[in-house]
C-alpha cells in the first residue's frame, strides 16, 4: 500500500504508517531540525526510515504531479499552533493554518483514505464552526471556496450541500470520522489527548470506526491498590509504597468489590516506560542515545512535573513544556528533574535506536509535536485492514459478476 506523509515532523505518524505496512512515496517536512533527525537516522541505516523519500520544504511547493492519484493513504498533522491551548487561537486567521493545504491535497491526490491528527484545542467551543468547516471540506473536497467568498459563507454552502445529499454518490466525497482519543487508553505511557480525523473515499463503501481502547485507568488502580501487582512488578516493598490518595479511595473500594478483575490492560506509567533506563546522571546512561542530563528543573505554580506512577502529562514542544511541567519528572523522593530526550522518546514510543538531531530544546520540540509511534501504528493498521478488506470484497464482487 502506498502513502504520502505531510507535516511529518520527526516521523512519528509516518513511522506508524510504515509499521502498518504502508510504503511512503513522499515524506514532506519544512523544519530543518526535524528533517535533520530523519536524515541522521537514514545515515545510520535505521530500517524504518532508510528508504523514505524525504523532501524538506513547504507542502505547497512540492511537485505533487509526481504522485499518482488514488494512493492508499494521505497522513499528516498540520501545525497545531493555531489551535493549541498555548497558541494565539487565531485558527483560520493564523498564517500557520495548513488545513486548507491538506484539503487541497486530498482534492488533488484523491487518496483512498486519510489520517489527520491535531491538538484537542481544535474541538474547543470557540473553534466549533471552523472545526465543522474543516470536516465538511474533507467530506466534500471538490466544493471549493469561491473567489472573495468568506470561509463562513463557504461553510454555509457546504452545509447546504450536505443536507441536500446532492453530492453523495457522485463526484469525490469522503466518509469522515472524527475522534478525540487519549493516548493512555492505547498503551502509551502519556495522557495525551489528540483529535484524529480519518476519512475513506465514499466509492469504496468502507465501514470503519476508531479502534477501541485497550488500556484503562481502572485497570491501573486495580493493579496498584487491589492486587498490588504493580508494586511487586517494580520490586517496591510495602514500606516504600505510597498511601492510597484520598480522592480515589471511593473508586478503589468499588474496584475491590468487583467479582471479576478489570478486563482492560492497565494504563502504562512513567515508571513502566523507564523501567530499564538509568538516571541520566548515572554513568550507565551513556549506553542510551540522547540521554543527557538537563539541569535547571524546579517546581513552581502550574509547573509540578509528572509523577512516576501515572502516565506522563502531555509532552509539550520546547524546553520547559509549560504550562504544567509536562517535560519534568517527579522522583520517588519528591525531587524533580527534566526528562532527557531519550526518556521523552520512550514516552512517545519511539524506538531506542532512533536518534534526535539538534539541541535539547530542538529535540524536545520535535518530540512535543510528534504523534506517539505506537498509537500511529494502531490507527494506520486499522485503516490498512479496512482498505484490504474493501479490496477483497471488490475482487469477490468482480468474480461473481464474471461467473454470472
Amino acid at each position: 500500500m502506498k502513502s504520502v506523509e505531510l507535516f511529518a515532523g520527526a516521523g512519528g505518524l509516518a513511522m506508524g504508517a510504515s509499521l502498518a505496512g504502508f510504503e511512503s512515496l513522499a515524506v514532506v517536512e519544512w523544519d530543518k531540525w526535524a528533517c535533520g533527525t530523519i536524515r541522521e537516522n537514514q545515515r545510520r541505516g535505521y530500517p524504518l526510515v532508510q528508504n523514505w523519500p524525504l523532501w524538506e520544504g513547504d507542502v505547497r511547493n512540492f511537485d505533487w504531479s509526481s504522485i499518482s492519484e488514488g494512493i492508499d493513504l494521505l497522513a499528516g498533522g498540520p501545525p497545531c499552533q493555531p489551535f493549541s491551548m498555548g497558541g494565539n487561537h487565531k485558527a483560520y486567521g493564523d498564517e500557520r493554518d495548513m488545513f486548507p493545504s491538506a484539503v487541497e491535497l486530498v482534492r488533488g491526490l484523491k487518496p483512498k483514505s486519510f489520517i489527520i491528527e491535531n491538538v484537542k484545542g481544535l474541538t474547543r467551543s470557540s473553534f466549533a464552526n471552523y472545526y465543522q468547516y474543516i470536516l465538511l471540506q474533507l467530506e466534500f473536497p471538490e466544493v471549493t471556496k469561491r473567489q472573495r467568498e468568506t470561509w463562513m459563507d463557504h461553510l454555509s454552502r457546504l452545509q447546504e450541500e450536505k443536507t441536500s445529499g446532492a453530492l453523495h454518490g457522485s463526484g469525490l466525497t469522503y466518509n469522515v470520522v472524527s475522534t478525540l482519543a487519549n493516548a493512555a487508553d492505547y498503551g502509551i505511557p502519556q495522557k495525551r489527548e489528540r483529535v484524529f480525523i480519518v476519512g475513506f473515499r465514499s466509492d469504496l463503501g468502507i465501514e470503519w470506526s476508531f479502534p477501541r481502547p485497550t488500556h484503562s485507568f481502572d485497570a491501573l488502580l486495580y493493579s496498584q491498590w487491589v492486587t498490588g501487582g504493580y508494586w511487586e512488578k517494580h520490586r517496591i516493598p510495602q514500606t516504600r509504597r505510597p498511601g492510597v490518595p484520598e480522592k480515589i479511595k471511593a473508586r478503589i473500594k468499588k474496584l475491590s468489590g468487583l467479582l471479576f478483575p478489570v478486563n482492560d490492560s492497565a494504563w502504562r506509567t512513567v515508571r513502566d516506560a523507564l523501567i530499564d533506563v538509568p538516571d541520566p546522571r548515572n554513568g550507565a546512561a551513556k549506553s542510551f542515545y540522547n540521554h543527557n542530563f538537563q539541569d535547571g528543573a524546579r517546581i513552581y505554580k502550574g509547573h509540578t512535573g509528572s509523577p512516576l506512577d501515572l502516565p506522563a502529562k502531555t509532552l509539550k514542544a520546547g524546553d520547559h513544556g509549560v504550562p504544567g511541567g509536562e517535560n519534568m519528572l517527579v522522583l520517588d523522593d519528591g525531587s524533580v528533574r527534566y526528562f532527557s530526550v531519550r526518556e521523552s522518546a520512550r514516552l512517545q514510543t519511539f524506538p531506542d535506536g532512533y536518534v534526535f538531531h539538534g539541541s535539547w530544546t530542538e529535540a524536545m520540540r520535535q518530540l512535543g509535536n510528534a504523534v506517539p509511534v505506537a498509537l500511529a501504528r494502531r490507527v494506520a493498521a486499522s485503516v490498512a485492514e479496512s482498505l484490504a478488506e474493501g479490496e477483497i470484497r471488490k475482487i469477490s464482487r468482480t468474480r461473481k459478476r464474471n461467473v454470472a
